[in-house]
């Protein structure tokens, strides 16, 4: 969870797990993969499932209200895939087209912004939660024993990381290893929070956006973001 990464880099309208994938080593696993996909049943489903993560992630930027406006995207997308010509003249419709970015981009965030306040709120309120004083909060589900972190410790930690809405975004759980990193090279949410732990300990850490990634986007976190963590805490390693 160090201070600039995530779990991967963007691919397109950004899907962090594709670029995680690329980064690991060669196995009989992946190859075994690789060999399946160029079944063309197997093709296609990989094929849907790009598809569905590329529209997942387009409909986070853009607001489209009916049925009609999906099958006028599609269509320009299945035209120039094909390398059809357009239907429209494109440079006609530039202009409309980065108003639109902009106008949904606003609402978009005036929406998020909204839903992670009352996340936030709402949170704040269960019981066990402790709000810390950069407004991180934490909640022990797992008390552990030992010392406690400081803010300069080395620490090895299982942890999954979520936007308020469930989408996961990153998993030491998933990579099948803890992460060994020292609390300077975190967010300053864990730096925090991870002070109030002991090893052993399990919590939810939520993260407003300040004490996060603040106005930048990384992976698919879009900026301005809330963070949700389930956290253990393995050990202090100094």
């Amino acid at each position: 969870m160090k201070k600039l990464i995530m779990a991967g880099a963007v691919l397109l309208f950004a899907w962090p797990v594709v670029a995680q994938e690329a980064e690991q080593p060669v196995t009989q696993a992946s190859t075994d993969t690789a060999a399946a996909v160029q079944d063309p049943a197997e093709r296609n489903k990989m094929l849907y499932s790009l598809g569905f993560l590329l529209g997942d992630n387009l409909k986070r930027q853009l607001i489209l209200d009916n049925e009609d406006d999906y099958k006028a995207l599609s269509q320009g997308m299945r035209d120039s895939l094909l390398e059809k010509p357009s239907q429209t003249t494109l440079d006609d419709y530039k202009a409309q087209i980065i108003e639109k970015y902009k106008q949904d981009a606003q609402l978009i965030s005036q929406k998020r912004e909204a839903e992670q306040q009352e996340y936030l709120e709402n949170f704040s309120k269960e019981k066990g939660v402790k709000v810390l004083d950069n407004g991180a909060m934490i909640k022990l589900s797992k008390k552990g024993k030992g010392r406690t972190a400081k803010a300069d410790s080395k620490v090895s930690v299982h942890y999954e990381g979520k936007l308020i809405d469930g989408t996961k975004f990153d998993s030491s759980y998933d990579r099948g290893e803890p992460l060994t990193i020292q609390l300077t090279d975190v967010i300053s949410c864990w730096t925090k929070a991870l002070q109030q732990m002991r090893p052993s300990s399990k919590a939810t850490v939520v993260c407003p956006a300040s004490t996060a990634y603040g106005n930048r986007p990384a992976g698919i976190i879009p900026p301005n973001s809330a963070l949700v963590f389930t956290v253990e805490l393995i050990s202090i390693d100094d």
